[in-house]
């Protein structure tokens, strides 16, 4: 089976849809599903087998990403997209109408994993129109975009539920993203203390994830303030890059924060990353608008015990309270669940091995093969009224 997936983001671009996407091309092999990929180029990246850039240039206001030419684009998944059987859309945008261009012009299915929640962030990059207003729009363009597919994956029960509720009548999958166990079963926390200047024995909560405004960030520095009360030398770590970051900053001086909160930047996934992993005491995250959280899993699969919020699509990692402590969504409960994984040993050793082992149930092979057996059914239901139906029991 040949599979043609389009996004408008890929790494170097780091986030969850970059991270979905390369965890999926890489396991899907051993499924039998060959995957290639449509996406941006960023600057020179080396040429990657199975992956087709297409040149771009800077977004205004945004420079981490690129806008491609709608034609080079459409142009790029016509032509990679005659020799596959199936065409997977992973972002809304230019890639989205490429896809579905491609799809009709070739008879193909078309699917789409919809990553985000747009309607829950967009008022902080348009603050200047009504958030209402926002909000109504990215529900009528989401139900508009799903339903022109022939099915959707969603990363979590709360976002398909959420779909419902706009009026998505397509085939939805609950399928999230799985974590590649190998890449985070190692790591070197001393090394990682070592060159960032923390001693062995200096506490460490660690965020990773875009420093973006709906991620949440200034709550967990919020909390921190609170947490060095009972914890007086505990630093908080955020590592990534993003728009909310230079207003962080000026939360944490605010606060005289300034040495409690260091922001490492991003890191490379395959080494670095599993060193500041290593590195932490504990996993913090504060997002309400997640669709799934691979971070958490990631954190996990590292023995990292996590404090989050449970929130909208971290509801399914963390709902049956595996390797986490989970408070309600306020300051000092959330600074209070910091305290008290801090200064328990026993409790911290207990929760990194529960989430070790339910790290392991959401391995990349195992959610891999339910994707491939997804592909499976929409290809043999293609011609039929409702192509695309994938019981929501084939989710994890």
């Amino acid at each position: 089976m040949r599979v043609l997936m389009v996004s408008d983001v890929y790494f170097p671009r780091v986030n969850g849809v970059s991270t979905s996407i390369e965890t999926f091309r890489q396991a899907l092999a051993a499924e039998g599903v060959e995957v290639r990929l449509v996406a941006p180029r960023y600057a020179d990246e080396p040429e990657v087998e199975g992956v087709v850039r297409v040149p771009g240039r800077a977004v205004p206001r945004d420079p981490e990403d690129r806008l491609v030419s709608w034609t080079a684009l459409r142009d790029a998944v016509r032509r990679e997209a005659l020799d596959c059987d199936i065409i997977h859309i992973h972002t809304p945008f230019l890639a989205h109408y490429a896809g579905l261009s491609a799809a009709r012009h070739l008879g193909k299915p078309v699917i789409a994993t919809y990553h985000t929640l747009f309607e829950e962030y967009l008022h902080h990059y348009a603050p200047f129109l009504p958030a209402g207003w926002l909000r109504g729009l990215a529900r009528r363009l989401s139900r508009s975009q799903c339903n022109a597919l022939d099915a959707v994956v969603v990363p979590s029960m709360a976002m398909r539920e959420r779909l419902e509720q706009y009026g998505v009548s397509v085939p939805m999958n609950v399928l999230p993203t799985g974590i590649p166990m190998g890449r985070f079963s190692g790591g070197d926390g001393l090394r990682f203390r070592e060159r960032h200047g923390l001693s062995a024995e200096q506490p460490c909560v660690l965020f990773v994830g875009r420093v973006a405004f709906e991620k949440n960030i200034d709550f967990l520095i919020e909390s921190l303030s609170l947490a060095r009360r009972e914890v007086p030398n505990l630093i908080l770590l955020i590592t990534g890059e993003g728009p909310a970051k230079r207003a962080l900053h000026r939360q944490a001086e605010a606060l005289g924060l300034s040495e409690a909160v260091r922001f490492i930047g991003y890191l490379d996934r395959r080494h670095e990353l599993p060193d500041c992993y290593a590195a932490a005491d504990g996993f913090v995250f504060a997002s309400r608008t997640e669709t799934q959280g691979l971070v958490l899993l990631e954190a996990m699969a590292m023995g990292l015990p996590v404090v989050a919020l449970a929130a909208m699509g971290t509801c399914d990692i963390l709902s049956p309270g595996r390797g986490c402590l989970t408070p309600e969504d306020d300051v000092a409960a959330f600074a209070a669940a910091m305290v008290r994984l801090l200064c328990d040993p026993a409790l911290r050793s207990r929760l990194s091995q529960e989430a070790r082992d339910y790290a392991r149930e959401w391995a990349d092979d195992r959610l891999a093969a339910k994707l491939a057996e997804c592909y499976r059914r929409i290809l043999e239901t293609a011609d039929r009224p409702n192509p695309g139906a994938c019981p929501a029991s084939s989710c994890r």
